[in-house]
């Protein structure tokens, strides 16, 4: 679990922006932090007093140099350190996830064919880090990560190169008793090798099948004396399952390192096991049920991030940020039918909240319509102001203007009522432009928040704005009603001015998974889903991947998984292994640029059956880089196309006259916000006298709620727009209505198909 900064902690470190400690010891603190490019990382900070011990130092820089020669799926990489920094740091990929030991406790033993995997995973990360010459040397349950698509092995702490003088004295006894080898638990320094850890391998495995240490429970002494001459206890009514995997865990627990196999043989032995992630198998398979229940509820815990709270003066990492992207579908039919598994649209919601463009104008031409306070001719006296956070001029400016013009439309159509008591008060757009970074968010969210004729925000527009700001909007219960940003981190924690006006991006994923039971109910030979997750799209991947998982396993169609790392720029060996497992559907979840490289090796595969994605694939760069490899994807968004829905005719003739070009995408979304928060202000505003710092009456004399009162009476409402009902946790300020959209790639182009069906 995450816990608040401290007042005393950096706001930043080594060009990552801190958001939460995730843990602290008598050495150092370890922080979650941000990259500029927005990936989660765990950042582990040594104490200035340790720092100064030369052979301390000396071991830290031994640490970082030693995990990075570790390249392996399974093993969590380095991605950022500075030895030689007055306060030495390590910087390594974030895994929200429980370890072994935590699933274990919480869950019981695991089934034979989970341990088999773990063991198949586990041996490829060590015989990577054999390879690059180490000894791990604490291979233990508790520096072992598990996510949906397979584990992760941490800590190189105390790992040594096979070649080097131990730094720590010659009989000191090094690693977890009870998860160490005799070669440990004697102390033979030099005698500890590789097989030592095959011997901690198969100590893990024996506690992962019985859910005890095979070597028993008390105190050190007496647990390194068992290990050194008993037998371990590997009892259990699962050795009569399988056989080969008692005699494999046998091997691995010699007394003699040289009888013991090595990782790599391990590895090969178990090869024909289905595994998840980029060496084969299926993440539905590879855990039992509730332990994947168990590893959703811990990454949205431990992505539950406290308000950042104020910290020592340092300055903030730069962190650009996108908006959601679109999303798309077609070929479905929208009434859901009744041949698909029944989804409730409550569960959708619950998964939701924490179960994952073109510029129209140049920044010149935009400056003239923002901040406008003119008033015209009519003498009104002071208005009230709705704002409006974007990135006007970042990578995601293409969604954040089309939100600024959509609620500026909404206040110029406000404002053009007869005075009385459809307009008993005048109102403003304050806009301010945070460039989709991280770091310049905070600034704009000072100037709407201390501006106090500002009663609402709309926005940020994307998710990296969104969380770099919510709690300074928090701190002020000033309503911030996201459009566009659609991560689940927003609502999994208990935020006090959030009002979510879309569906979250785990909701996008169930009309895929609707869709997919539907055709397999149509189509009895139709294959298993293939499903490929992209790492390059960090949380996003992981979030639309597990809720898509999740709910084929649940409607009885498992998918067949396949996770690459980021970055990764051929996507033909991925995808022939996905078709070669007999896939009869492609779901793909990341960007729009890995999924056109993927669009296209399907198309030259001749793959044409049902393949899909969510809102970030919406994008043109995926048209433009697919080509005719796009046509028939099928997207889901939580946006409508305004130009195609009946019910936005009128919105769109007004948006196209007064801007001269047809609503993109969340514009109307953005217009729907603005009326909604218009409607409860008129309900809202009361006749007052005057309060000293408070936004100045109408001439009517009527005064605006206060805006934590906003903040009620936005959650507790429903609307019908002209793009969706809008409704709310009273709690939360999560979205509960209804607006997950399909779009298909039709004729190189995006075409609008309308509601999307989610079994309900």
């Amino acid at each position: 679990m995450s816990e608040p900064l401290l007042p005393a902690d950096p706001a930043s470190i080594g060009g990552h922006r801190l958001l939460a400690r995730l843990g602290a010891g008598g050495m150092g603190v370890v922080y979650l932090g941000r990259t500029g490019s927005g990936a989660l990382v765990a950042v582990k900070v040594i104490q200035a007093e340790y720092a100064d011990d030369p052979a301390f130092r000396a071991r830290f820089r031994r640490e970082v140099d030693l995990a990075r020669r570790v390249s392996s799926p399974w093993a969590v990489p380095v991605t950022g350190a500075e030895p030689e920094a007055e306060e030495p740091w390590l910087a390594t990929a974030f895994v929200p996830g429980p370890s072994l030991g935590e699933a274990v406790a919480r869950h019981g033993a695991l089934p034979v064919r989970s341990v088999r995997a773990l063991a198949r995973m586990l041996a490829g990360a060590l015989s990577a880090v054999h390879d690059a010459g180490l000894v791990h040397r604490d291979v233990k349950p508790g520096n072992v990560l598990l996510a949906v698509d397979g584990p992760r092995l941490i800590d190189f702490g105390i790992a040594r190169a096979t070649d080097e003088t131990a730094l720590t004295s010659p009989d000191m006894v090094v690693g977890t008793p009870g998860f160490l080898s005799p070669e440990q638990a004697e102390a033979r320094g030099a005698g500890v090798g590789p097989a030592s850890d095959v011997f901690s391998l198969g100590c893990l495995l024996a506690y992962a099948l019985t859910g005890r240490p095979p070597f028993g429970g008390g105190t050190a002494d007496a647990l390194l004396y068992r290990t050194v001459h008993d037998e371990p206890d590997l009892d259990g009514s699962w050795g009569g399952q399988d056989p080969e995997l008692r005699q494999l865990l046998l091997s691995c627990l010699a007394k003699d390192p040289a009888a013991r196999p090595t990782a790599e043989r391990i590895g090969a032995d178990l090869a024909e096991d289905a595994v998840p992630g980029p060496h084969g198998g299926s993440a539905a398979d590879w855990l039992p049920e509730d332990v994947v229940r168990g590893i959703a509820e811990r990454a949205a815990e431990m992505l539950a991030l406290p308000d950042i709270e104020p910290t020592a003066a340092g300055v903030q990492a730069p962190e650009p940020g996108a908006a959601s992207g679109g999303g798309g579908g077609g070929g479905i039919d929208g009434t859901g039918g009744d041949d698909g598994q029944h989804l409730s649209r409550r569960r959708l919601f619950v998964m939701s909240g924490g179960a994952l463009l073109a510029a129209t104008a140049g920044v010149g031409a935009w400056a003239v319509l923002r901040d406008d306070d003119s008033r015209g001719d009519e003498n009104t006296g002071p208005r009230w102001a709705i704002g409006v956070q974007a990135d006007l001029s970042g990578t995601g400016r293409a969604a954040g203007r089309a939100q600024e013009q959509g609620a500026r439309l909404a206040i110029e159509q406000y404002n053009a009522r007869e005075p009385g008591k459809d307009r008993p008060f005048e109102l403003t757009l304050r806009a301010a432009d945070d460039g989709g970074s991280a770091q310049r968010a905070p600034g704009a969210a000072k100037k709407l928040i201390r501006d106090p004729d500002v009663l609402a925000v709309i926005g940020p527009t994307s998710d990296v704005t969104t969380e770099a700001v919510m709690g300074a909007y928090d701190e002020a219960l000033l309503p911030m009603l996201t459009v566009s940003a659609g991560g689940m981190m927003m609502t999994s924690r208990q935020p006090r001015s959030l009002v979510h006006c879309r569906p979250g991006d785990a909701a996008l994923s169930v009309p895929i998974a609707v869709h997919l039971a539907q055709q397999a109910a149509k189509d009895k030979e139709m294959g298993r889903p293939g499903l490929l997750q992209d790492r390059t799209a960090q949380t996003y991947a992981w979030e639309s991947a597990t809720i898509t998982s999740l709910l084929l396993r649940e409607s009885g169609i498992p998918a067949y998984p396949r996770v690459i790392p980021a970055g990764v720029k051929d996507m033909k060996p991925v995808v022939t292994d996905i078709l070669k497992a007999g896939t009869g559907s492609f779901v793909y979840a990341g960007y729009a640029p890995g999924a056109a490289k993927v669009a296209r090796e399907l198309a030259a595969a001749g793959f044409d059956g049902p393949r899909l994605a969510s809102q970030a694939v919406l994008d043109p760069e995926f048209l433009e880089l697919a080509g005719d490899a796009a046509e028939g994807w099928l997207l889901t968004s939580s946006f409508v196309s305004a130009a195609d829905t009946p019910k936005a005719a009128d919105f769109s003739a007004a948006f196209r006259e007064r801007f001269g070009s047809a609503p993109p995408y969340f514009a109307a979304e953005a217009y729907d916000t603005v009326n909604l928060v218009i409607r409860e202000l008129v309900k809202g505003a009361k006749p007052e006298a005057p309060v000293q710092g408070s936004p100045a009456p109408s001439l009517t004399g009527r005064r605006p709620p206060k805006r934590a009162e906003l903040v009620g009476l936005l959650r507790k409402t429903t609307y019908q727009g002209i793009t969706k009902r809008f409704a709310f946790d009273a709690e939360r300020g999560s979205f509960s209505g209804e607006g997950v959209f399909l779009h298909e790639v039709r004729d190189g182009g995006f075409r609008f198909l309308g509601p999307a069906p989610t079994g309900a």
